[in-house]
């Protein structure tokens, strides 16, 4: 982290900036609107993947739902604005319980690009493909947690989650000095790496990861943790770990890991989209043609990742083809876990370069429903699922009390997850977006 960051001007600076968005944001959503809004004649997906309603009603109050049910067993309140939904599907926004929202733009990373005005334009990129929460796992500065602080009332873009940087450390005593750090800044979690990126780097040791998680408990935060290798996976729930934060991708998944999954509580986040990030531009991948994908891609990055050289090179890469080979065992492992009964909690590891945010998503969806889950498991895991794996028991469902978090579809993710893509509005707070 900068000094230049860190300096009381800037923090002024951003205080204000945030203050003029949260202002800009009420006056937006809160003028002429009526107390209450009834959303009537829906078919009501709630956060399990179950129907509540094939045709319901959903009553927002303000930020939250007042209620939400079969059409006839809700008070619609007097004088409520009344929006009609025949023929369409309502479902909780998406939940990205392992994204970034980083210094990326395009295919360039760097200090310079980690401003609130680069990371407001990436939460609003997620919240257009229906993505309403993202949680942040590493590479969080002074800017994002602002926005995560910001992100409690009325916001324009998806809710944001922060873990802060990453704890790297390679003894015990370093590792709680540097959680003691994170943990002053207040994140949301507490993120380490036990990998090795396929032999190329030293991997934190297992007692030093102990010793996170343990200092990390004391601060109140559980970890989340980067894994590989199933061995690594089964030591890090054993010692405590509060989230797997990709799928187990050298060998299957056996009952001595997922058993412990399930007594301990601990969720997995498959991340399928991460390896396919990996490999899939060493030829033109065919989402390049895809409407829903173009809408807000930018050319020029495509450009760059069609060059001749570039595909290339990673043909020839030999840790790509390695991923390659790994996403099929992260693929039926996603199975294997799902028919063991862990907890999933969808994401994607989307945000540093070439991972689209927003489009990753869906195609997560679809990759996890290939991999044989059936649709409403995956439209759980996505909602329901992944806000209870990551403790928000405020939303990721359409209920009394929930944040009114939703998503307004023409087709039916129930039946395929592509249904997910036929968004016709994104509502944060009870606020429609632009």
């Amino acid at each position: 982290m900068t000094n230049t960051r860190t300096t009381m001007l800037a923090a002024a600076g951003l205080g204000l900036a945030l203050a003029t968005l949260a202002a800009d944001v009420r006056r937006d959503g809160q003028a002429g609107r009526a107390p209450a809004q009834a959303f009537v004649n829906a078919r009501l997906v709630g956060g399990d993947g179950r129907v509540i309603a094939p045709r319901g009603v959903l009553v927002v109050s303000g930020e939250r739902i007042a209620a939400a049910g079969p059409a006839g067993t809700v008070d619609v309140p007097d004088g409520a604005d009344t929006v009609d939904l025949a023929g369409r599907t309502v479902m909780p926004g998406l939940i990205n319980a392992h994204g970034h929202v980083a210094d990326t733009f395009g295919l360039d990373t760097g200090a310079e690009h980690y401003t609130t005005e680069n990371l407001v334009r990436q939460l609003e990129l997620y919240a257009a493909y229906g993505v309403t929460t993202v949680a942040s796992l590493g590479g969080d500065g002074p800017e994002g947690f602002a926005l995560r602080d910001a992100s409690s009332g009325p916001v324009g873009h998806a809710r944001l989650l922060v873990a802060g940087p990453v704890v790297s450390a390679f003894t015990a005593e370093d590792a709680r000095a540097e959680v003691d750090r994170v943990a002053a800044m207040r994140p949301d979690f507490i993120k380490i790496r036990v990998d090795d990126n396929l032999g190329s780097t030293r991997k934190m040791p297992i007692e030093v990861a102990r010793a996170v998680i343990d200092r990390a408990a004391a601060h109140g935060l559980k970890v989340a943790a980067h894994v590989f290798y199933l061995e690594d996976a089964r030591a890090l729930v054993a010692a405590g770990v509060g989230l797997i934060a990709h799928s187990v991708r050298d060998q299957p998944v056996d009952e001595a890991l997922t058993g412990l999954l399930r007594e301990r509580g601990v969720c997995v986040s498959p991340t399928l989209t991460r390896e396919l990030s990996t490999f899939v531009y060493e030829s033109e991948p065919a989402f390049f043609d895809d409407p829903f994908f173009l809408r807000r891609a930018d050319p020029a990055v495509l450009d760059a990742l069609r060059d001749p050289a570039r595909q290339a090179r990673m043909r020839e890469s030999t840790s790509a083809q390695r991923y390659k080979a790994a996403l099929e065992v992260a693929t039926a492992n996603v199975r294997r876990l799902a028919d063991a009964g862990v907890g999933l909690a969808f994401g994607t590891d989307t945000g540093p370069p070439a991972r689209f945010q927003g489009y990753f998503e869906h195609l997560e969806l679809e990759m996890m429903q290939a991999a044989g889950l059936e649709p409403p498991v995956v439209i759980a895991s996505a909602t329901g699922g992944a806000a209870a794996c990551l403790g928000l028991d405020d939303r990721g469902d359409l209920a009394a009390g929930r944040q009114a978090d939703f998503v307004v579809l023409t087709g039916d993710p129930l039946a395929d997850v592509r249904g997910a893509r036929t968004i016709e509005s994104v509502w944060i707070s009870g606020r429609r977006l632009r």
